[in-house]
């Protein structure tokens, strides 16, 4: 499933992290790819060592981990921390799959991709997120503060950048169900759940869509 995620960092925590960024050293981003990405990848991103990346991480992915359409479309198990990349003009990351297992303490398998946009729109052309799906390629370039969640399976790439500097969070989550197609009815069910809990929450489908929906992450969660 590949799904835009409106507004999950505002505006006042943005402004923040911006700054932050802006006075933090980045270093290449190949120090962070694979063998095979390596060879494709043309950005800059934060030096891991920064003393602030902790509070950066805090902001975005404490604000997407809380935000109700990431919790229901991924079911988050566990979350890798952010790498904060920056493509200034002429700077991309050609096709490539994500690993399918990150993490160095805690292993985890990237079961979801996740990037969360950090700029406005305005501050660059091209740098476009392109996500190649059996329909075609979907090309993905949003507001800031906005994320896109997407299968890590999925072959992607980042245009070139042809003026200005795009600024993202990216990170990866292992989901409670592995199944792509499995989460994607839950997602769907579990929205025909919070709709009618808004509107029947006391009716008798309510219930039983709840309880079919809160049996169905039991029958295909895996911890």
């Amino acid at each position: 499933m590949l799904l835009e995620i409106a507004s999950v960092v505002d505006a006042q925590q943005l402004a923040v992290i911006r700054q932050l960024l802006a006075n933090g050293r980045f270093v290449d981003g190949r120090q962070s790819a694979g063998i095979t990405a390596g060879r494709v990848k043309r950005n800059r991103e934060l030096d891991p060592q920064t003393a602030e990346l902790k509070r950066l991480n805090s902001m975005v992915l404490g604000s997407l981990y809380r935000h109700p359409t990431f919790r229901s479309a991924a079911l988050p198990y566990r979350m890798s921390g952010a790498f904060f990349a920056r493509y200034s003009e002429g700077m991309a990351y050609g096709d490539h799959v994500d690993d399918p297992v990150m993490g160095e303490r805690e292993r985890y398998r990237s079961d979801i991709a996740i990037t969360v946009f950090l700029n406005d729109v305005a501050d660059y052309e091209g740098g476009e997120l392109v996500i190649r799906t059996a329909f075609g390629d979907k090309a993905v370039k949003l507001a800031a503060g906005d994320a896109v969640i997407y299968p890590a399976s999925s072959l992607h790439h980042v245009a070139e950048v042809t003026r200005g500097e795009r600024l993202v969070a990216v990170a990866w989550s292992q989901s409670l169900v592995r199944d792509a197609a499995k989460r994607e009815l839950l997602y769907e069910l579990d929205t025909v759940r919070e709709t009618l809990r808004r509107a029947m929450p006391a009716a008798l489908v309510t219930a039983k869509v709840d309880h079919c929906y809160v049996n169905l992450v039991r029958l295909w969660a895996e911890v």
